[in-house]
């Protein structure tokens, strides 16, 4: 959602504009970057939506190579995380003037932008936190009031923010990738990817990565939660699949614990678990 987020910030698209898609395939560079499926004119807000790996292209080529790289680095991308934790690691986003047009058009769906799950957790908070890249610390603190608000670094707009955390909740919903990352009683959003494994100087045939990464309440966000499955084996291995659940089984436990109220009605809402999901493009 980060590219989506910053062609809404610079003003280039509206929640509502159309992003042409079709036929669903676009070679480039003497590659095909494809969707799962053709999905024709889909609106910003659609692209977030289903997963489409065309629709974040088309937005990412609206940015300068150097705009592109520096707003990653705002949100943490190939930056030394300053804390000492096992996988937090500082990735690999390399220097915009090596970029061919091709490696600009697949990092702007994340292909060949290297991230840990911790890191990829802690740039959500410019969505969770209104806009703001929030240092990570593992001690808890005793502050209260104004004094427990803890400012960071402005990236997008507390608008931005808002959008795009409305965005990430239609993916858990009828017709995104993810409605089984619902979870009842809290409102939820996020975004699912799969991708193939790294192998040697490629990527291994038939050998996935799946995650999912949220926030919870999305209406008023407490927590962020971020599940990936090496290889599933189940015979599923979208994220929405196999990394939404597990997501969803968290967030429940978490926000119960921390005596989170929920903030949907229960009687009144609709898990959509068994709703077939939208296939991720990857």
């Amino acid at each position: 959602p980060f590219i989506a987020a910053w062609a809404l910030e610079t003003g280039r698209v509206k929640p509502d504009t159309i992003i042409h898609t079709a036929p669903g395939k676009v070679a480039m560079g003497g590659f095909v970057i494809s969707d799962s499926h053709a999905h024709g004119d889909l609106t910003v807000s659609e692209v977030i939506q289903k997963s489409s790996n065309i629709g974040a292209m088309r937005m990412g080529l609206m940015f300068q190579p150097r705009e592109m790289w520096e707003l990653y680095a705002q949100a943490g991308f190939g930056q030394k995380p300053q804390l000492q934790f096992p996988g937090a690691v500082s990735g690999r986003l390399r220097p915009f003037k090596t970029w061919r047009p091709i490696e600009q058009a697949t990092m702007s769906y994340g292909y060949g932008l290297s991230a840990s799950l911790f890191q990829i957790a802690h740039a959500y908070t410019v969505f969770a936190h209104d806009g703001e890249f929030i240092p990570v610390t593992l001690t808890k603190s005793t502050a209260q009031g104004e004094d427990a608000r803890v400012s960071g670094r402005r990236v997008i707009s507390p608008q931005t923010a808002k959008t795009l955390r409305e965005m990430m909740a239609l993916v858990t919903g009828p017709g995104g990738t993810a409605p089984k990352a619902q979870t009842i009683g809290y409102s939820v959003g996020g975004k699912s990817g799969t991708a193939y494994k790294q192998e040697g100087k490629g990527y291994a045939v038939k050998k996935y990565r799946a995650w999912f990464v949220g926030i919870a309440p999305i209406k008023d966000p407490r927590i962020i939660v971020a599940v990936m499955v090496d290889e599933p084996s189940n015979g599923k291995w979208y994220g929405g699949d196999v990394a939404a659940p597990v997501f969803s089984d968290l967030v429940q436990q978490t926000l119960r614990t921390l005596g989170v109220q929920p903030d949907l009605d229960v009687k009144m809402q609709i898990i959509a678990r068994d709703v077939p999901a939208e296939d991720e493009s990857f």
